[in-house]
């Protein structure tokens, strides 16, 4: 069994686990992914604050999104494919979350559906859904998580027009992969991944599959996919998936203070500063970045989270001690997955959960509630100071 002391260690073992157009389609941005990497490297300009001869004992990472109890406010972000980087993904990721005590957001284009991972697990999860023009098919979608007593809904609103991710268009991504002599080639080489696919049942999109009028098969659903999503979308249609869905509601992919408010306008609980992990407009501000104009706009009237280069407790005390509500890693807990299975999900939240505990004590603090900017130190300009 190999040491593992931080998401890092997962990915090195991910990346040879896993065939490389699924590593690819996680490991990846749009366009030349310059927001895919300041996603990341931009929390490096946050330092922290050292503090000592303070009391660290009692320390508690425990506090509440959307209302809900969380050991840590870390939530397992939607992700397309995850059934892909690993068999019944989805199914062990949320597993993985339910035993930690922190949210699993299943995407709508996952590979187990809806109803396979309320039939695994235990406790509510949440369901992300994108904005697309099929009424019935959207109803039908809010109306089967309610059924699998999800407790919240995601609505991603960043998606109208799909980011080019060249890697994807150069693996000929698809599920299932398509087999030609270069991806069996890769295929083989993943002995363990393939047993595992092998042994599943779950190789296509099932929370479209058989639901979405007139698609039936993965040939049909490549049509669907590409005259889905609604490029028209405005306020007012968000305003009409409000009522299709009465439970707690979070808004997704939100990058500026004045989409911030028409979120407030609409009824959503809270929002996620994301920007799709970099995988839509490239060249945009990284997420943590963003977050600060967000919170001084919005104030205390909605709950602030925040995703999209995470992969680190120190991430999530940063952006928690900037102020945001709530966290998700999306990439950090695939590393996982793909490298171990469940177990690899529950590596990746322990080597986060750790980090962010012994970080927070060395900050002097010893309530994740109760963090704030005065164990940072941020540069003046960190936000932008753009003409």
């Amino acid at each position: 069994m190999p040491v593992i002391t931080c998401v890092d260690d997962l990915k090195r073992i991910y990346k040879r686990r896993t065939p490389k157009m699924f590593y690819d389609y996680a490991e990846s941005g749009s366009w030349t992914e310059q927001t895919f990497r300041e996603n990341t490297s931009d929390f490096d300009d946050i330092y922290l604050r050292q503090r000592v001869a303070i009391d660290m004992t009692g320390r508690s990472t425990k506090t509440r999104m959307i209302g809900q109890d969380v050991s840590m406010p870390v939530g397992l972000a939607p992700v397309g494919l995850t059934g892909m980087q690993c068999a019944d993904g989805e199914i062990k990721a949320a597993r993985a979350a339910e035993k930690f005590g922190v949210p699993f957001t299943l995407s709508t284009l996952s590979i187990c559906s809806i109803e396979d991972v309320a039939e695994n697990t235990e406790k509510p999860f949440w369901m992300q859904v994108y904005t697309l023009k099929d009424d019935d098919f959207m109803q039908r979608l809010f109306d089967r998580a309610k059924a699998a007593k999800c407790s919240a809904a995601v609505i991603t609103v960043d998606l109208q027009l799909l980011g080019q991710r060249h890697k994807d268009i150069k693996n000929g991504l698809s599920a299932p992969p398509k087999l030609t002599v270069k991806s069996v080639a890769n295929m083989m080489t993943k002995v363990r991944w393939g047993l595992g696919m092998l042994g599943t049942k779950r190789r296509f999109f099932g929370n479209v599959i058989g639901h979405a009028k007139g698609v039936t098969d993965g040939s049909s659903l490549a049509t669907w996919t590409s005259e889905a999503f609604d490029q028209a979308l405005d306020w007012d249609r968000i305003r009409e998936f409000r009522k299709m869905w009465d439970g707690p509601l979070i808004i997704k992919g939100i990058m500026d203070p004045r989409d911030a408010l028409e979120a407030l306008n609409v009824g959503a609980d809270a929002i996620i500063v994301s920007n799709h992990g970099g995988r839509q407009l490239d060249g945009a501000l990284s997420a943590i970045r963003a977050l600060p104009p967000i919170l001084d706009a919005v104030g205390d009237k909605i709950e602030v989270h925040i995703d999209s280069g995470i992969r680190s407790g120190q991430d999530v005390l940063k952006a928690m001690a900037l102020g945001a509500k709530g966290t998700y890693i999306g990439r950090a807990f695939v590393y996982g997955l793909g490298a171990m299975g469940e177990e690899g999900v529950t590596k990746a939240l322990e080597c986060i959960h750790k980090e962010l505990d012994v970080s927070m004590g060395l900050c002097g603090r010893t309530d994740i509630n109760a963090l704030d900017r005065d164990i940072l130190m941020v540069p003046e300009d960190f936000t932008g100071r753009w003409a």
